[in-house]
């Protein structure tokens, strides 16, 4: 009922990546606890009082994990989504999906452990470049229409 094989990959790796984001999420929320650096007073009230409305470094990084993932794997699920419908192989396909999916665990990795550079810049590249690819591949297929 879902379609293709393609599609059926696609939505897999998708559900991943949509799951990988709330475990980043939930870590951030669970660094907040623990460093006790909340952003808004009334959860800072809650563990302790206004003075744990504040910042702190891991925390931050946390956050822009989360907010790099949102950056990138959106635009991953539309791209994938539309490519999928253009009849790609499934090899091929699969070897998009995987490959970001790959580089994004890596990226997130790299974030949250502060792995030393450029161990996150290479993540992001590899990750790219499917997205590249298929829009490239969407482009030439609906060009013709355009």
């Amino acid at each position: 009922m879902l379609g293709s094989d393609v599609l059926l990959c696609f939505i897999f790796y998708s559900t991943l990546l949509i799951l990988k984001m709330y475990i980043i999420s939930i870590i951030t929320g669970q660094v907040r606890l623990k460093k006790k650096a909340f952003a808004n007073p009334e959860d800072a009230e809650r563990h302790g009082g206004v003075q744990f409305c504040r910042t702190d470094p891991y925390v931050e990084r946390c956050r822009r994990a989360h907010l790099n993932d949102m950056e990138n794997i959106f635009p991953f699920l539309f791209l994938g989504a539309v490519y999928s419908m253009t009849g790609p192989s499934y090899a091929v396909a699969r070897l998009h999906f995987l490959v970001f999916f790959l580089g994004r665990v890596l990226h997130s990795v790299a974030y949250l452990l502060a792995l030393k550079a450029p161990t996150r810049s290479f993540a992001y590249i590899v990750a790219q470049v499917p997205c590249v690819s298929m829009a490239i591949q969407i482009l030439m297929e609906v060009a013709s229409f355009a």
